[in-house]
């Protein structure tokens, strides 16, 4: 089992920063629609424009943001992760991300 474990991550290792980013970007389009619904609550008394305006804020910066600073941050925990397994802990958690994207019905 561990030679096999070991090549997945040898083949994938030069991909994991680039698989990072997948997963958080992933991670961002399962779940963001929470994250919306919330700000739509928070934001419902204020006036059109300004809904708007940070509903564009939200979208362009803080989406952004944490998908530039928060793949290098999943990748790093990746890297608690032993080489041997890490490959196929990344295919794990698109799996996942897969069932969950089922689960939510975005499948």
């Amino acid at each position: 089992m561990s030679a096999y474990t070991i090549h997945i991550s040898h083949i994938l290792a030069e991909y994991f920063d680039e698989m990072s980013l997948m997963l958080l970007a992933t991670l961002l389009v399962v779940y963001g629609d929470i994250i919306n619904k919330q700000v739509k609550r928070t934001l419902a008394p204020y006036h059109f424009v300004i809904r708007c305006i940070l509903f564009v804020v939200l979208c362009a910066f803080g989406y952004g943001a944490l998908t530039v600073y928060g793949a290098p941050f999943v990748h790093h925990l990746f890297n608690y992760i032993g080489y041997e397994y890490r490959g196929l802990a990344f295919v794990v958690a698109f799996f996942a991300l897969g069932l969950a994207a089922e689960r939510r019905r975005y499948i």
